[in-house]
């Protein structure tokens, strides 16, 4: 079989996916309302290297005190914080329904409170096409390299968890704890900016999310260990996912990439600075001994991993929607209930990830590779 070529890198396939495996029972969805959000694999997209591309991060459109999405006089709207420093959750106004100054001010609100909850919304219902344009306002839309998709949109990064696809916890299935705090594929030369996560179906209980600020774990760093990490490089490493997905069997579309990012970002939109490594795929700082990068990352992992008081943990319902900046947050899934089990039900949803600028840090400190 000759693999088809994708074109854009951040879009759908030129040559449509039309042959895909299944990652679910047929059967077993038969009457499932969303089943044809439910995962597949397509095993013949090929993805070329990167390219740089121009970015604009909407929230340096908005107006700081973000009249058009606090001052709607609609009684119906709340917003409020989940905590003082990360976390907004928003009733009353529709994702579907805002305009593009509310969007800005959107972005905005996200890159400054790390993640924004909407409740109520109708997002899932409106289609992909719709949902696409929505993402692809904040940016281009990033394909995952090796995960699991919505079938002919390759773009949205399928989240499943159910008894007939163990396969997200049986990655972790030797470590003592499900949770893994992760900023979406940072690895990429030009790392995702906002993500948008809606579940279609949800466990009777549990599966939560939790997110840990960045910006706030940076902050509570001494100040000596501040300015030496402003001055440092992390490499991000594509490779044991990808090294992984084929172990298990899994096509690889893009071939990985190591980027190394500043160990500290400064985001384009506020200003603020931000710690840019994480558990899930950064491996070591550029320039240091192999114990001295060893001892300083576990130091940062185990800060950002245990900080309760710079995170926020979310309960999803019907209707909830999560928009999280990677560029200050890091977050995990919590898989705490019985996925084993059909009467708990199942944890289904797409992720649609845009991507951002190539990360620059203090003093313009910016990523290579």
């Amino acid at each position: 079989m000759t693999p088809s070529i994708a074109q854009d890198l951040f879009s759908e396939p030129t040559i449509q996916v039309k042959e895909v495996q299944k990652a679910f029972d047929e059967k077993t969805h038969e009457t499932y309302k969303y089943n044809h959000y439910l995962p597949v694999y397509d095993n013949t997209t090929v993805f070329p290297p990167t390219e740089p591309f121009d970015f604009t991060d909407k929230g340096t459109l908005a107006e700081k005190s973000k009249p058009h999405l606090f001052q709607t006089n609609d009684p119906d709207v709340s917003i409020a914080k989940l905590t003082p420093r990360v976390g907004t959750e928003i009733k009353g106004l529709q994702l579907s329904k805002l305009n593009d100054a509310q969007k800005n001010e959107l972005a905005l609100l996200i890159a400054e409170r790390g993640v924004v909850i909407f409740r109520g919304q109708d997002f899932k219902d409106i289609g992909a096409q719709k949902q696409k344009e929505f993402g692809e306002y904040f940016g281009k839309l990033h394909v995952h390299p090796v995960g699991a998709h919505v079938q002919d949109h390759i773009e949205f990064h399928n989240i499943y968890l159910g008894p007939d696809n163990q396969y997200r916890a049986q990655r972790r299935s030797t470590r003592l704890t499900t949770t893994g705090y992760h900023s979406d594929v940072s690895y990429e030369h030009q790392t995702p900016a906002i993500t948008i996560l809606t579940l279609l179906s949800l466990p009777s209980n549990g599966g939560d999310t939790a997110w840990a600020s960045q910006v706030v774990a940076y902050e509570r760093l001494s100040e000596p260990i501040q300015k030496l990490l402003e001055g440092l490089r992390a490499e991000h490493s594509g490779f044991p996912q990808a090294e992984g997905a084929t172990r298990d069997g899994k096509h690889v579309r893009r071939a990985p990439v190591i980027s190394k990012h500043p160990v500290v970002r400064v985001h384009p939109a506020t200003g603020q600075k931000a710690l840019f490594v994480n558990p899930g795929f950064t491996k070591r700082v550029e320039g240091l001994k192999e114990e001295e990068s060893d001892a300083l990352l576990k130091l940062l992992f185990n800060h950002i991993s245990n900080g309760q008081d710079f995170q926020v943990r979310i309960k999803w319902d019907e209707g909830t929607v999560a928009l999280w900046d990677n560029r200050v947050t890091a977050h995990t899934a919590i898989s705490d209930y019985d996925f084993e089990n059909p009467e708990e039900g199942l944890r289904h949803g797409f992720r649609i990830t845009t991507l951002g600028e190539r990360p620059v840090g203090v003093n313009g400190l910016e990523t290579v590779w």
